[in-house]
């Protein structure tokens, strides 16, 4: 996984990005009508009911519009809000809140869409020992957010991009000419360019397992479009020998059949490609 320090960085490439396509030369909106020296306080106000997410990169995308706006947190990421509730007060020039408004709220809606949704899926795993994982099925520029979403919802990160894990799928295994040489091939490579990486690859049958616990080294095994008997199958002949994930359509009525088959994780680009945007407003008062 990436360290804190790069994730960071996503984070400020996010909001000098977003900043840069949002205001350009200028809110001339604001500039228009507001005098740059009066100063006013907004309140994040809640109008659906969930598990709130994005308060910290609010106060970061504050930070950068102006450094002297004040954040006061009433409601913080992970705490679960109804119609009513108000998760923050910012004060400072009125220029610089309206400046900020569009990114934070964007930002916020769907990071607790995304939290709450992570949430319900924990909860439908509860007791079992299974642990629900997001993709890299997310949208291209803010996966940092949509992941720290998923973390704020109980949920665990998968690889955070294509540098960070190595996951050997079915066209990998297809064009290396199969699983023992795909395998073989990236351990070499792994050697050549002294990297630790770990090394997931999918299964797309009973007779794939064996062949992946053939070659050593594997961390977790992928079992993608298995039925719930081969899964149960898989998790038998894979024992101790790796970490187990199963993927591929999996949902809120089935989530909790597949994790009661024994799997270590279960995936689903639903925590990030399915969701819909938590209702916030920031309101002057």
């Amino acid at each position: 996984m990436i360290s804190q320090e790069q994730f960071q960085k996503e984070l400020e490439y996010i909001i000098s990005n977003a900043i840069r396509e949002d205001v350009g030369d200028g809110d001339h909106s604001s500039l228009a009508c507001i005098p740059e020296t009066v100063r006013g306080k907004a309140k994040l106000l809640v109008k659906d009911e969930g598990i709130l997410a994005g308060v910290d990169f609010a106060k970061q995308v504050f930070a950068f519009v102006d450094n002297e706006l004040a954040v006061e947190v009433r409601i913080g990421d992970g705490e679960r809000v109804k119609f009513g509730d108000i998760a923050f007060v910012v004060q400072g020039k009125s220029q610089s809140i309206l400046q900020a408004e569009r990114l934070v709220l964007n930002a916020m809606q769907r990071m607790s869409a995304i939290a709450t949704k992570t949430a319900f899926y924990v909860d439908l795993l509860e007791g079992t020992g299974t642990k629900i994982l997001d993709t890299r099925k997310t949208t291209p520029g803010i996966r940092a957010l949509e992941k720290w979403a998923v973390k704020i919802g109980g949920g665990e990160n998968h690889r955070f991009a294509l540098y960070d894990m190595i996951m050997l799928k079915d066209n990998h295994i297809d064009f290396a000419g199969g699983i023992t040489k795909a395998i073989t091939m990236t351990k070499n490579y792994l050697r050549q360019v002294g990297k630790d990486l770990k090394i997931i690859v999918e299964a797309r049958n009973l007779d794939e397992v064996s062949e992946i616990l053939e070659s050593q080294g594997v961390y977790r095994i992928l079992l993608d479009n298995f039925t719930y008997s081969d899964t149960k199958r898989a998790i038998d002949l894979i024992g101790n020998q790796c970490l187990t994930e199963s993927s591929g359509g999996i949902n809120e009525k089935t989530i909790r059949k597949y994790a009661e088959c024994g799997v270590d994780y279960i995936s689903s680009g639903a925590l990030t490609h399915s969701v819909y945007n938590m209702d916030l407003s920031l309101k002057a008062f």
